[in-house]
């Protein structure tokens, strides 16, 4: 294990300077000394440290006062020194514990008796080595804090409804590309690879998932995507994807029909636009999640087994875009407010007579909310 002085003063960047402080002030509130965050995004949205090594061990310890102390695999220091030179780096070796280096890194900036904040609930965190933590440092207390972070990051500022907005272009772009590739006898991997071409060619980045393309007789199976299967006329392909620029993602879906489409789609589809529309009205601010919910679900006429119509997006790595396990969801009864600089994937999905998706991201604005995405919603025939 090494560790290697700054380089240069503390994070240049003011609004990274602006979410440390604001960090350090919830920290305060609920008496830590320290935060020890692991997940990727919050690890992006503190130092803007963006490559694919967090699969393994990552760590960013904020002290309360002082610089922050970045742990990583030793291998990462090319990367550390070329995008965060100013934070103290402690590495670990290939075969060596990172619980070691990490254990170092705390002993270095958190004094006996402090009280660390960890998230515990998150996916970055191993149980062993949060064990091997608290073994070597019994003077300090550990508190978990994985979701200090999220009242934050649920609001972005303009720089970061930027990057939205970028997504959405790239995500539009991908999307028509994709219906266009879904003509009758196409497999669908080739409207998946129609829709990865045009994403990367209109600047996207890896989005934090990949795109969803499956049969609505699938519909249902919510997580599984492409394979080799060819597009039959008159049964309904569904796509959903994101854009990624900076990290920032801008999501949406469209149910097309090779071929024709068949009885009851125009139905339904009329029925997801109407939610789609009720869902966009209500999203404002000062109203609850769960009102607007509601307002969806009285448009499409029930539908009481969804479990929301929309979700919380921003900073996401693989395997995610909407960034971490826990996820901020319009469902019934939710009483999270809604507030200007938001980012949601409003879905309005229907499952009769059969079934139909159109969403899109909408940002909420001070008097409403905008939809980001601009792909056609009304039902869509390819030819």
């Amino acid at each position: 294990m090494t560790i290697t002085a700054p380089l240069v003063a503390p994070l240049h960047d003011p609004e990274r300077q602006a979410r440390t402080t604001a960090l350090r002030a919830a920290m305060a509130a609920r008496g830590l000394t320290a935060v020890a965050l692991t997940s990727p995004e919050n690890v992006y949205y503190l130092l803007g440290l963006d490559h694919l090594g967090y699969f393994a061990f990552t760590m960013v310890v904020l002290p309360a006062e002082g610089e922050p102390v970045l742990v990583t695999r030793e291998m990462e220091r090319a990367t550390v020194v070329a995008q965060v030179p100013e934070v103290r780096h402690v590495t670990f070796a290939d075969g060596e514990d990172p619980a070691d280096a990490a254990v170092r890194a705390l002993a270095h900036i958190v004094p006996e008796g402090g009280t660390v904040g960890v998230e515990g609930r998150g996916s970055f965190l191993p149980p062993a080595v949060l064990d091997a933590l608290r073994a070597a440092l019994p003077a300090l207390s550990w508190v978990d804090c994985t979701g200090l972070l999220a009242s934050a990051r649920a609001v972005q500022s303009a720089t970061e409804t930027g990057w939205a907005r970028r997504a959405a272009g790239v995500s539009d772009a991908a999307m028509r590309a994709g219906i266009t590739a879904a003509r009758p006898g196409a497999a669908e991997r080739e409207v998946a690879a129609a829709t990865y071409h045009a994403m990367i060619s209109a600047g996207g980045e890896s989005p934090g998932f990949v795109p969803l393309i499956r049969p609505v007789a699938m519909l249902g199976q919510e997580h599984v995507t492409w394979g080799d299967r060819p597009l039959r006329p008159g049964h309904g392909l569904f796509v959903e994807l994101s854009g990624c620029v900076r990290r920032y993602h801008a999501p949406l879906s469209r149910t097309v029909y090779p071929g024709y489409a068949p009885s009851g789609a125009v139905e339904a589809s009329e029925r997801a636009l109407a939610g789609l529309a009720a869902a966009r009205t209500a999203l404002r601010p000062g109203i609850r999640t769960g009102e607007v919910f509601a307002a969806w679900q009285r448009a499409v006429g029930g539908m009481p087994r969804r479990h929301h119509c929309g979700y919380l997006v921003g900073i996401g790595y693989p395997p995610s875009w909407v960034g971490g396990p826990e996820v901020l969801g319009i469902r019934p009864g939710g009483d999270v407010e809604v507030v200007a600089g938001m980012v949601f994937h409003l879905m309005s999905w229907v499952e009769r007579p059969v079934g139909h998706v159109v969403s899109d991201s909408a940002l909420v604005t001070d008097d409403g909310c905008e939809l980001l995405t601009t792909v056609a919603r009304e039902l869509t025939v390819v030819a």
